[in-house]
């Protein structure tokens, strides 16, 4: 037995090296009238390649490749911000930036952890991955009749809202917007927005929150048509924009009225077994006043700063449950509805469900896995490879590029036998 640090995890069954060689001689093939296995919370079991259908040689050669595309951006995330984002207009950090380590993973296949290198414990922040946090909430409010249908308009679930400075003593301004309000939705065009507008990114919803409007983030080359665009037929394009994404948190904020990192805790991480240490965290000056109090509204990536910030162990016991369909154990916690929305591909961008499931049809965004296989993307790189075909879930964080994932999940599925 080894005992983790910081969080108290205990993989039982694991030897000394990066990925198991030995297992007991009875180890067999689950049968599939057997329940699958579920980690309990605290620890995780580990067994051989060879006890799972996996050869050993090949899965290290994977781990391997993994290592040996760590991303060559500054491990200083404060320093890398400046390199990237931050020289956007308007791209101060309003979050925090946590350093982050090396490359590191963890490979389940069968619920059964097969392998593991760098540091799965650290803390660290997981940028865009948190954009499935968000629609989890969402789909959480959908589950229990909060917002009724996806196809809802999001401006009848929220009204004015009133903004409150991070120490309460008085109210911040955001700019172009009003010193008190938010009314993210009161524009002709943001009026007719739905839920599902918003959970893929085909929005184009306009306007400043929390100081950065919706146009600088990835701003157009042409700086004369940030603020004078007209406005697309919502539906029609897909725009990857983190200022639509902190609109549709604070609109979730507004149907449970109450922190997102609490229903997410609640209703998620604790039932799945996650750890204490996670945090999901929001700006500086993203604080509104709700039923009496401070809130904060989270950020759904690092962008700017803040979003989740969590290890890989809590990392791959999400990717479990979305393998599963929302089940743990015997415990429906998203429904199988939801999910099969989730992976519903975009029209307007058909490797794109709802944030952040990447999904690949005709296996258009990894060639190397199965179409039914889907990815958790955030920036660093972090991944959640799930693949339900093969029973895989894989976090890999701090990797290159998506061709080198391509490449990493070829060798893995290529350990399969």
């Amino acid at each position: 037995m080894t005992t983790v640090r910081s969080i108290g995890y205990r993989v039982v069954g694991a030897t000394t090296l990066v990925v198991g060689l030995a297992s007991p001689a009875s180890a067999q093939k689950k049968s599939a009238s057997v329940a699958p296995y579920v980690p309990p919370a605290g620890s995780w079991e580990r067994r051989a390649p060879s006890a799972v259908g996996m050869d050993s040689a090949k899965l290290a050669d994977a781990v391997a490749f993994a290592i040996s595309k760590e991303s060559k951006t500054p491990r200083d995330l404060e320093l890398n911000h400046l390199q990237s984002f931050g020289r956007e207009p308007l791209g101060d950090a309003i979050g925090p930036l946590p350093p982050r380590g090396v490359a590191t993973g963890i490979v389940v296949r069968r619920g059964y952890v097969v392998a593991t290198w760098g540091d799965p414990e650290a803390e660290e922040i997981t940028n865009s991955v948190t954009k499935s946090f968000v629609s989890t909430v969402v789909g959480l409010a959908v589950d229990e009749g909060r917002i009724r249908s996806v196809h809802d308009t999001v401006a009848k679930y929220v009204p004015p809202i009133v903004r409150a400075r991070p120490n309460g003593t008085a109210y911040s301004r955001d700019w172009p917007g009003t010193d008190k309000l938010l009314m993210p939705f009161d524009t002709p065009h943001n009026k007719r927005l739905t839920w599902d507008h918003l959970l893929r990114q085909v929005s184009d919803w306009e306007g400043t929150l929390w100081g950065k409007p919706e146009w600088a983030d990835r701003p157009a080359q042409n700086a004369a048509t940030w603020t004078t665009r007209p406005r697309v037929e919502p539906g029609s394009a897909y725009e990857y924009n983190d200022t639509r994404v902190n609109v549709l948190a604070l609109a979730a904020l507004q149907v449970w009225r109450r922190p997102l990192p609490e229903v997410l805790k609640e209703r998620i991480m604790d039932p799945i077994g996650a750890s204490n240490t996670w945090r999901w965290y929001g700006y500086d000056n993203s604080w509104i006043v709700l039923d009496g109090r401070e809130v904060q509204s989270v950020s759904g990536g690092g962008h700017w700063g803040g979003g989740m910030v969590l290890n890989a162990w809590d990392m791959a016991r999400f990717g479990l449950l979305t393998q599963r369909r929302g089940l743990w154990g015997d415990k429906r916690l998203l429904s199988d509805a939801w999910v099969t929305q989730a992976l519903t591909p975009t029209p307007a961008q058909k490797t794109y469900g709802y944030m952040n499931w990447f999904v690949n049809p005709d296996r258009s965004y990894l060639a190397a896995a199965p179409p039914e296989a889907f990815v958790h993307v955030g920036a660093g790189n972090n991944f959640i490879y799930v693949d339900p075909v093969n029973d895989v879930v894989a976090v890999i964080r701090w990797m290159d590029t998506t061709a080198s994932l391509n490449g990493f999940v070829a060798r893995l599925l290529g350990s399969l036998r």
